[in-house]
């Protein structure tokens, strides 16, 4: 059965004479905009309204994801994607429904949601950037396999895979570096690691670098602007480099695991897919959890904020209001 949402997309896609990813990208960067304006410019009467036009839009922008992780089967990304669009619906509805209430709570979120897309999407945009990322997490993780005294593993040459067409050597490709020109496909930029009998372990790909967890963590203490910001920096300077550490470690176990037991299975499930798309990403979840009651001690703003918004939830938190920082 056809998604009805995706299916409508794709429909205005044609229409439109674009494909299907360009759509989406639209659909996004619309979303971003109107939702950034609604953030910096939140003392103004009106600010309200784009927000409210902005939620559904991010939400449908990351709803779209979600075919791709069912092919792919990913349980816990395709939960997070699913529930995206009616999150945003669900926002959009508490900006129009709320009037006062909690404002600075929903300024907040609006900053978050911004400053986590931003430093995404400016990698993803910028082909050399996005090769650096994608290559800086490939030696990252090779070097801690030569560490750890599993060595033996080289990084091939930078590869780019286009909507629609062959993977080809980044050598070979006539795109433009500064500014992504067209939709890539599923792999996009990627470094092949291969053993020493020459045999492709894994690709890395700009997925791979945890840029969408600091992304994260970058737009929840950034949209903090009643925060000093040398409190937000320390944060930054703290969750950061932790995310980085974690995340070579987490890389280099799934390439040891899918070279070491390539024809282990659970349910049709290999050793690769086990790894990435169930226990590390448990574990990723977990480790990203305890971060962040971590850095509720040095921003306890953020830990109301939160709170705030998981109160509909059933979860109760302490009804204080929030401080103003200025020194």
């Amino acid at each position: 059965m056809q998604d009805p949402v995706a299916s409508f997309v794709g429909s205005l896609a044609v229409f439109m004479g674009v494909s299907d990813v360009t759509m989406q990208l639209i659909i996004g960067t619309i979303g971003l905009v109107l939702m950034a304006i609604s953030f910096h410019r939140h003392s103004d009467s009106k600010s309200a309204v784009f927000a409210i036009a902005a939620w559904p839009l991010i939400g449908l922008f990351f709803y779209l994801y979600c075919g791709y992780f069912v092919e792919i089967s990913d349980p816990v990304l395709i939960f997070m994607t699913a529930a995206a669009l009616p999150a945003g619906i669900a926002m959009s509805f508490w900006e129009w429904k709320i009037d006062g209430a909690n404002k600075d709570t929903r300024i907040w979120m609006r900053g978050f949601v911004v400053w986590s897309m931003v430093p995404y999407y400016l990698v993803f945009g910028v082909p050399y950037l996005n090769m650096a990322f994608v290559q800086f997490t490939a030696v990252s993780a090779d070097l801690m396999l030569d560490f750890v005294g599993i060595g033996g593993y080289e990084i091939g040459p930078m590869m780019i895979e286009r909507h629609e067409k062959y993977a080809i050597p980044v050598s070979e490709w006539e795109g433009n570096r500064f500014i992504l020109t067209e939709p890539l496909g599923e792999g996009g930029f990627y470094a092949p690691l291969v053993n020493e009998d020459g045999e492709a372990v894994v690709a890395f790909v700009l997925a791979c670098s945890a840029l969408q967890s600091m992304a994260v963590f970058i737009g929840a203490i950034v949209a903090l602007n009643s925060v000093y910001w040398k409190r937000r920096a320390r944060a930054l300077f703290i969750a950061i480099p932790t995310i980085h550490i974690l995340n070579v470690f987490r890389n280099a176990g799934i390439v040891w695991l899918t070279d070491t037991y390539p024809e282990w299975s659970l349910s049709g499930i290999g050793i690769f897919d086990f790894a990435h798309s169930y226990a590390a990403k448990v574990a990723s979840l977990f480790a990203m959890f305890l971060m962040a009651i971590a850095l509720f001690d040095l921003l306890p703003e953020l830990h109301r904020h939160i709170m705030r918004i998981l109160r509909p939830l059933g979860f109760r938190g302490r009804r204080e209001a929030l401080p103003s920082d200025n020194s």
